[in-house]
């Protein structure tokens, strides 16, 4: 393997430090044609970028809708049908659409190469077909709707309800299928390219935290989405041929279904956080001015991590009825899937500790993904007790628990990621006040909208109910104005990162003082990554000389 690689297999000979987003002159077409056939890692990591936001605000405009129905009891403008398509078709682009994709796709795509000292994925092409899968598999889910009306049984498609429904749920499952396609493909690009194409200095234990979690998360997309395809394939055969595989009346079982469904969806949740946590071990570092804390036990609770958390999946089955030694293991694995997840949440503050802390967007957003993660684990662990899981299943406790722990999880980490590398990917700075607003106006919606809901499952509110008693009033009317802090909070964020793409580009190289190897090329990166050969360090997080040498500039 050569120290530093760099074919031509894409661009021809030419210039290599012509930025990505200029045309190539050799190459044949242009426009918009050329990001449609580009196989270049960085133009399908911005595709997917603005293809995940536009799934993204669709998405947090349908849960819109449904808070604003719940605010209060009774029918207040959609039907009960409607509400469920809404709750369905919310929940389907949130975690198939944005949560597990987003940041591997937009942030893995274009960081994990450079990251290693790399021009490429190892399958560019295959890079490419990703991307168009993932946007099929979206259109498919869209147009679901128009076509006997959009399901209503929830993004799990539990049976026997996903087959004995007359809405148009094999659209929408098959949509599903083929977005677990293109997350396989990913996966296997990501896991090759790392063994392979790995700069030829780096050892394992000189890869940067963030590519590691991709590594682990890659394992899991590889290994546990195949159990849900087929899964989805057989609700399918299910509806069309009638085989009786999960429909008790004709000799099925519906807790096969839930088996299956969870032994991918568990691990799901691991493909959605774990990359998350990649992202908060870079940042932490970087504004702390100090090498992170336990890197080893970093790497080692990633790995734990995708192991464990494949083996916990029935605690979402207490109540379907198992057995009291089943309920017995899967309860101690859920808690020893926590051990993995505190090291990290140890390594993070520890590493803050004593540190020369330079405050800035991406940093307070990871302060908060840490302490909305921990009330997300904490509150797990709740529901991961055969005993109090009993009294708060199906409730909005499950709810609050969730979305703390993926959005308070996972998309404060993709807010964490776009506000650090916005300056690399786009050249551009933008300005800290509105994104210190955003952030504040998000964090603070978050849990006016959310806590609530703790309260509320404590209280015995089902989820997925279209009406409520009256006790149950003003809980949802409270988290109906926490969710439009959120939406506004959001929106000032994203429109202050968009806004910068008129502006000229003001980022340097290295705008806040990072030692992995992005920070080494030009931003925005020329076509292949690198302008001469990255040097690559014994420890990829040595900030030896970066404390003075930005305490020098900042007197200056």
């Amino acid at each position: 393997m050569p120290v530093f690689h760099m074919d031509n297999r894409l661009w021809g000979s030419m210039d290599i430090t012509q930025s990505f987003f200029e045309t190539p002159a050799p190459a044949r077409y242009k426009g918009i044609l050329s990001w449609l056939i580009t196989t270049d890692h960085k133009r399908i990591s911005l595709m997917y970028l603005f293809s995940i936001l536009f799934w993204f605000f669709l998405a947090i405009l349908l849960g819109g809708l449904i808070r604003l129905e719940l605010m209060f009891p009774g029918q207040t403008f959609v039907s009960a049908q409607v509400y469920n398509s809404l709750f369905t078709l919310h929940g389907v682009i949130m975690i198939f659409l944005f949560i597990i994709p987003a940041l591997p796709a937009i942030f893995g795509n274009f960081f994990l190469p450079i990251q290693i000292g790399t021009d490429d994925v190892f399958f560019p092409k295959l890079n490419l077909l990703s991307w168009y899968l993932y946007m099929a598999g979206g259109i498919i889910a869209i147009l679901s709707l128009f076509s006997d009306g959009f399901p209503d049984t929830g993004w799990t498609f539990y049976v026997p309800f996903s087959i004995s429904t007359h809405t148009n749920v094999s659209t929408a499952v098959f949509a599903a299928f083929v977005l677990g396609l293109s997350s396989m493909l990913t996966g296997l690009n990501f896991i090759t390219t790392i063994h392979r194409m790995r700069h030829s200095l780096m050892g394992w234990m000189q890869i940067p935290l963030f590519t590691w979690s991709l590594y682990a998360t890659a394992w899991v997309q590889l290994l546990a989405t195949p159990v849900v395809s087929i899964t989805l394939l057989l609700v399918m055969v299910e509806r069309y041929v009638g085989v009786g595989l999960f429909d008790p009346a004709k000799g099925g079982d519906p807790i096969l279904y839930q088996h299956l469904f969870w032994m991918y969806s568990h691990p799901a949740v691991y493909i959605m956080i774990l990359p998350g946590m990649g992202v908060i071990s870079e940042i932490i570092p970087v504004f702390a001015r100090k090498s992170i804390f336990g890197y080893k036990a970093i790497v080692a609770s990633s790995m734990a991590i995708a192991v464990a958390g494949s083996l916990v999946w029935a605690h979402h089955m207490y109540a379907s009825g198992m057995s009291d030694t089943a309920v017995f293991v899967f309860s101690l694995l859920t808690f020893v899937v926590a051990i993995p997840s505190a090291i990290k949440v140890f390594s993070w503050v520890s590493t803050l500790y004593k540190g020369a802390i330079q405050m800035a967007p991406p940093l307070f957003l990871s302060l908060c993904f840490i302490y909305l993660f921990s009330v997300g684990g904490l509150t797990g662990l709740v529901l991961g007790a055969a005993g109090t899981n009993i009294h708060v299943h199906d409730t909005h406790f499950v709810v609050a628990h969730f979305h703390f722990t993926m959005f308070g999880g996972t998309g404060f980490a993709f807010f964490a990621a776009l506000h650090y590398w916005w300056p690399k990917m786009f050249g551009r700075m933008y300005n800290f006040k509105r994104a210190y607003i955003g952030a504040a106006l998000l964090t603070g919606g978050f849990m006016f909208h959310y806590v609530p809901m703790f309260i509320l499952g404590l209280q015995g509110m089902p989820r997925r109910y279209f009406d409520y008693l009256p006790r149950y009033e003003t809980g949802n009317f409270l988290a109906g104005f926490g969710a439009a802090f959120m939406i506004i909070g959001m929106f000032l964020m994203i429109m202050n990162l968009l806004f910068t793409l008129r502006k000229p580009r003001n980022a340097s190289s290295d705008p806040w003082g990072g030692t992995t190897l992005e920070w080494q090329t030009p931003s925005p990166p020329p076509l292949h990554n690198f302008i001469s050969e990255p040097e690559i360090l014994k420890y990829p997080y040595d900030f030896t000389g970066v404390v003075e040498r930005y305490s020098k500039e900042t007197k200056e």
